[in-house]
């Protein structure tokens, strides 16, 4: 074998491998639950309504996320099929709540994270394959077809964003394909936000009352998250990082 500098020596028999897995051949008609498959977001008929013309972003107000609430994190279980076991080493987690608090005045602040949807992703910078993308409206995705479940994406997240699937999958969801071996992470229920929809855990805020959540269009400076990110301060998490995030947060 040939070691070139600034080259990771690839054995011919993984270097094939890794040619076929990209290819999406060795999962293209792989069927996980009766109807379900792992389809390709990049690839599929939703991909035709993308509009290069948006940035689909979410602003979070913490002042109106009460601690003892997880409507947002219930939602999501629910529209996508994933759920925990209680391990936190192994759980899958699209979207979690977390507690923050300044050690200067003790004040904390409750608030969920998910994937941040960076315009510029590190998990897509590392990614081997190219099964971490980002769609032309800002939404970062995991192809299933070639996604290797290398998990350099996991390490690149700055936002712990990222879940690598154990176990075998179940309550599978037409729109939300899932498999094991794979990594996947909050789609911004793309599938909803084709149709014309909400984000799940948008609508389930909502729905309680908080209002803490609000979903639109970045570009657009007549949409409602526009007018209110030019009325009030907001923030991004890792401002250092210039990774200028599709999730902002106020009042944190």
């Amino acid at each position: 074998m040939t070691f070139r500098a600034g080259k990771d020596p690839v054995s011919p028999s993984k270097s094939s491998r890794r040619d076929f897995l990209r290819s999406g051949a060795a999962l293209a008609s792989m069927t996980l639950a009766p109807g379900v498959t792992l389809m390709a977001f990049g690839g599929s008929e939703a991909q035709g309504a993308v509009d290069a013309g948006k940035r689909w972003g979410l602003l979070i107000d913490a002042s109106k996320c009460p601690s003892d609430c997880s409507a947002c994190v219930t939602a999501c279980k629910d529209e996508n099929g994933w759920t925990g076991h209680g391990d936190p080493e192994r759980d899958v987690q699209w979207i979690r709540k977390v507690t923050l608090k300044d050690k200067s005045t003790g004040r904390k602040t409750s608030l969920p994270v998910m994937c941040q949807h960076c315009e510029s992703p590190p998990c897509v910078d590392v990614c081997p394959t190219g099964a971490s993308f980002k769609r032309a409206d800002g939404i970062v995705l995991v192809d299933k077809h070639i996604c290797i479940g290398c998990r350099y994406c996991m390490v690149a997240c700055p936002f712990s964003a990222r879940s690598f699937v154990h176990e075998p999958v179940t309550n599978q969801k037409p729109h939300a394909p899932r498999g094991i071996g794979t990594v996947e992470s909050c789609t911004l229920c793309v599938h909803r936000v084709d149709a014309g929809g909400i984000p799940a855990c948008v609508e389930a805020c909502n729905a309680q009352g908080h209002g803490a959540m609000v979903f639109g269009d970045l570009l657009d400076a007549d949409s409602e998250i526009s007018k209110r990110l030019a009325s009030f301060p907001s923030q991004a998490l890792r401002p250092d990082l210039d990774l200028n995030p599709g999730i902002r947060y106020a009042e944190i």
